[in-house]
């Protein structure tokens, strides 16, 4: 219980926080209100519920560093609790009757236990990433390549002083709360639901009573007034996404895969700017990872371009937005332009054009945050709006224009690679049920159009009434949309659903099955925004289906087979879940025991073709990412890789002729076709 002069103390310092930080709060909210697009709040309950799991299960955070991990985890925990314990220790100090929790009854006891294991938790977790930061070997994952752009506090030091300005309030806010509980026990003797603070109680037995009164008042000031001092300084630290990770789950668009685009709306007289050039340009959500970014670093971890040593950290790019925020929060929050542009200060030109949209930050980020997403609205800017883009990508788009393929070839070839087999097109057999998408690689790239052929070769022994466009077909705009020719990608994707809905007539049962994964992602997940709902399927999935219905021999013409791995398509596995699939379809379909890469399944590592980079030279690093990923399966003994995409074939192909020698690269469909039996659809 406080003295009357305490109290009047702390009722006056807890206005003045408060109000400071609504201050702070308010700037937030001014600032993130500035980006474009609304922040999503469609189906709230199931939001709600979406975000209190993450929240504390910390499911996004046990991803990977195991150990760290843990400690968070009972950091989150013991805050978390702390929030009944603060609240019913500040009653304490005003109320003298108040006395909730404080018998031997079975809630009290808990209460108790709780507040006392979670308080070592807390004090032991924060003091592991205290030594974490500064001390263990560890602390290199906290730190950049010296070619990262950095924001100069950034590079002076700033997040380790506010990490330790963080960890210091946390220790002597918890502790001293601790502190005070076992002062408690030293007046009123051992608690058997206090552990911990009993076997600390004894440091206090010097004292008389009233050296004790006055340990507890100090201990409760030090726990409270604490909160209140650190208070106005909590919108500006990375402690903030303590609050903001939650609510950004609760607001962030839900995709229909992790890498859906949003589409630019350019009949919009109203919009004079596409893309993202500063920091108001990005759309709400996107300022909002700004304040919800932890600064951990795992994104960076597992992006392909900074792990081969390119100039981009999905970390330091939400870092230095958060810096150039709070560098002009009070203008930003009054409705000033951002002073600098995001290229150049946020991330580097290099770093922009190095990103292959492998989706890995995306799926990784504890707090939920979209790096990728920010760099896809930067080279769009880049594009559309200020015209700068490469000769390589140029010309890929001109292709794209005006032969309908980034190979520039002639659209009249397109159908060239089924010249001396029998494959229907949509008008010789008007009546099919599947159409195969063939795509631009398998379609003009000698070594995928080997896959297209197997593929037919596949659903002929299947008995499958499919057909194809012929040269109706387009390039779906996948590489345009990720290179920032939205305009393009759009009159790509409006010309296909246009045709495909034709083809289709009042038939909803027809399918579509693609070979490769970026097709498939451009007409399952992102042809809708144009009026394309049908039923797409990979043709892994597809295959899977046949086995499944007895269409094809499991294992047939049981010849032996070479020791095999896997490598998943990021467009496949991780932005769309397809995981078991391609799987089923070696074990069955070929009759073989997957040896896994290190790196797997969702944590599979990008073959750097994605996000248009096989159509433009690659971004200067350590080491080209086709190598690093084709050196990981080389490094499993495996005689063969075997692929879903015609890409990734080709990118390995690649690192193959690099490094002189290696296991052969097969698509998944090459391998059932070689083991059918002879004179089956040949």
């Amino acid at each position: 219980m406080l003295y009357p002069v305490e109290q009047m103390i702390f009722i006056l310092l807890a206005l003045f926080a408060v109000g400071a930080a609504y201050y702070g709060f308010r700037e937030m909210a001014l600032i993130i209100n500035r980006g474009q697009r609304e922040l999503y709040l469609d189906n709230l309950p199931r939001r709600v519920l979406e975000a209190l799991r993450v929240y504390l299960a910390q499911t996004t955070t046990l991803k990977t560093r195991r150990v760290t991990s843990l400690f968070h985890l009972a950091v989150v925990w013991g805050f978390t609790y702390y929030f009944l314990v603060n609240a019913l220790d500040a009653l304490n100090g005003f109320l003298p009757e108040f006395s909730l929790f404080e018998g031997n009854d079975v809630l009290s006891s808990a209460y108790r236990l709780f507040g006392d294991a979670f308080s070592v938790g807390v004090l032991v977790g924060v003091s592991y990433f205290i030594l974490r930061r500064f001390v263990l070997p560890n602390k290199r994952e906290l730190q950049y390549h010296p070619n990262v752009l950095l924001h100069p506090k950034v590079a002076a030091g700033a997040i380790n002083r506010d990490s330790l300005i963080v960890a210091l309030f946390i220790l002597l806010h918890v502790g001293s709360r601790f502190l005070g509980e076992s002062v408690k026990i030293a007046v009123h003797g051992p608690d058997l639901m206090s552990p911990f603070a009993t076997l600390v109680s004894p440091i206090w037995s010097g004292l008389g009573e009233d050296g004790l009164i006055i340990m507890e008042h100090l201990f409760w000031w030090l726990a409270l007034g604490g909160i209140l001092l650190f208070l106005p300084y909590f919108p500006y630290t990375k402690h903030l996404h303590l609050a903001m990770a939650p609510l950004n789950f609760l607001t962030r668009p839900q995709r229909r895969s992790l890498g859906e685009m949003a589409k630019l709306d350019f009949e919009d007289e109203e919009i004079e700017q596409f893309g993202a050039n500063k920091l108001e340009h990005l759309s709400k959500t996107q300022i909002f990872d700004a304040f919800a970014c932890i600064m951990c670093n795992r994104c960076q971890d597992v992006c392909p371009a900074y792990t081969t040593g390119k100039e981009l950290s999905p970390s330091a790019l939400e870092i230095n937005k958060r810096f150039m925020i709070k560098d002009q929060m009070s203008g930003l929050a009054a409705g000033e332009e951002s002073i600098n542009p995001l290229m150049g200060f946020a991330i580097s030109e290099s770093a922009v054009w190095a990103c292959t949209t492998c989706g890995a930050c995306i799926d990784i980020c504890p707090v939920g945050n979209e790096p990728m997403m920010d760099i896809l609205d930067i080279r769009r800017d880049a594009v559309l709006m200020q015209g700068d883009v490469s000769a390589e990508l140029q010309t890929a788009f001109k292709g794209m224009e005006r032969q309908g393929n980034p190979w520039n070839n002639p659209r009249g070839d397109r159908f060239r690679w089924a010249k001396d087999i029998d494959v229907p097109t949509v008008e010789d057999n008007p009546d099919f049920e599947v159409l195969y998408w063939v795509g631009c690689a398998p379609s003009y790239d000698p070594r995928a159009q080997l896959t297209a052929r197997a593929f037919v070769k596949v659903m002929q022994r299947a008995g499958v009434n499919f057909a194809v466009l012929g040269e109706l077909e387009n390039c779906t705009g996948d590489s345009a949309r990720r290179a920032g020719k939205e305009d393009l990608a759009q009159e790509l994707a409006m010309t296909n659903v246009e045709t495909i809905n034709e083809v289709f007539g009042d038939n909803t049962a027809r399918r579509i099955v693609a070979t490769c994964p970026h097709c498939f992602h451009s007409l399952a997940k992102e042809y809708p925004q144009f009026g394309g709902n049908w039923n797409v399927v990979h043709h892994t999935e597809f295959i899977e289906e046949l086995i499944a219905a007895g269409k094809l021999p499991e294992s047939a013409n049981p010849k032996k087979m070479s020791n095999v791995t896997f490598h998943d398509p990021c467009y496949l596995g991780r932005h769309n879940d397809i995981i078991d699939a391609p799987r089923t379809a070696l074990t069955k379909g070929v009759g073989v025991d997957i040896i896994e890469m290190p790196r797997n399944k969702q944590n599979s590592f990008c073959c750097g073709a994605g996000g248009a980079q096989f159509w433009k030279e690659e971004e200067h690093g350590t080491k080209a990412v086709n190598v690093a990923r084709y050196e990981e399966a080389k490094a499993t003994g495996a005689e063969v890789v075997a692929v879903g995409c015609p890409f990734c074939m080709q990118m390995f192909e690649t690192a193959k002729s690099t490094l002189g020698e290696g296991p052969e690269v097969k698509d998944i469909v090459e391998l059932i076709a070689d083991r059918l039996p002879v004179g089956s659809g040949d």
